[in-house]
């Protein structure tokens, strides 16, 4: 990309070439196992994730070097163990290599490779421990993203006095944006989005069983929210809110004109 610009500026190439030379440079084929969109991060402030889940662990590890490579960082979501192994493997070198097994994201970059702070203040909270892994998908976006993140995790309505300490530290904080994630009846949103004058953003998870199992009542629940004010991502929703999340964060950081 720097190639293309440094010869528009000399003139040795059109305008018009210089726009459809970027536009090929958007996407990256590696070999016949993915199309990866390069340039997705400088368009939309959104980096790419690769989704392990259904891959075979070699396909995930050769995406996440051709990322690396490319980016000199990849992130990876609902890695097995297997998988995780597997790329661990194939990234060896001057890479710093951050797993998760128990939720399944990794993080790989390069040492040189430095995430710019944004400025942007992302909450998360999560009803139970079971919510846990779909709060760390957004949490390992946002913070990919450039987003400070602050967390508090098991702090449900069945036990509502364990919600406020967090709740005025994560506004002490000055968070731009919380997200809330809950399974089973998915009132954590609700309650959350009629305390806060600022934007919430409720996950529900497939956590629940019965009536409304698998995500399905939580859902509902947070779409038929009385509390203004709540947007509502797809079930397991982890890095679609967490990426949202960080734009309206990092939206904010800029308006308040950080750095």
């Amino acid at each position: 990309m720097r190639s293309v610009l440094e010869r528009l500026m000399s003139g040795e190439i059109s305008l018009d070439e210089a726009e459809r030379l970027l536009k090929i440079l958007t996407v990256e084929e590696i070999g016949t196992l993915a199309k990866i969109d390069v340039g997705r991060e400088m368009r939309k402030g959104i980096p790419e994730v690769i989704l392990a889940e259904g891959k075979r662990a070699e396909d995930v590890a050769q995406i996440a070097l051709g990322m690396l490579n490319e980016h000199g960082i990849a992130m990876i979501s609902r890695a097995k163990i297997e998988q995780i192994e597997v790329i661990r493997m194939n990234v060896q070198g001057d890479v710093l290599f951050n797993a998760n097994e128990k939720v399944g994201t990794v993080v790989v970059r390069k040492k040189d490779f430095v995430i710019q702070s944004t400025g942007g203040k992302v909450g998360i909270l999560t009803a139970g421990t079971s919510d846990i892994p779909i709060a760390e998908e957004a949490k390992m976006i946002a913070e990919g993203m450039g987003c400070d993140v602050v967390t508090a995790y098991d702090v449900g309505v069945a036990g509502i006095h364990r919600l406020f300490p967090h709740l005025k530290a994560m506004l002490e904080k000055d968070v731009d944006v919380i997200i809330a994630v809950a399974g089973r009846e998915g009132a954590l949103p609700s309650v959350v989005a009629g305390l806060v004058d600022i934007p919430v953003i409720g996950v529900p998870t497939s956590i629940g069983y019965g009536l409304g199992e698998k995500g399905i009542g939580a859902l509902t629940a947070m779409l038929q929210t009385c509390s203004l004010g709540l947007a509502v991502v797809n079930i397991d929703g982890g890095i679609p809110a967490g990426a949202i999340a960080a734009l309206i964060a990092n939206r904010m950081a800029k308006i308040r004109g950080h750095g």
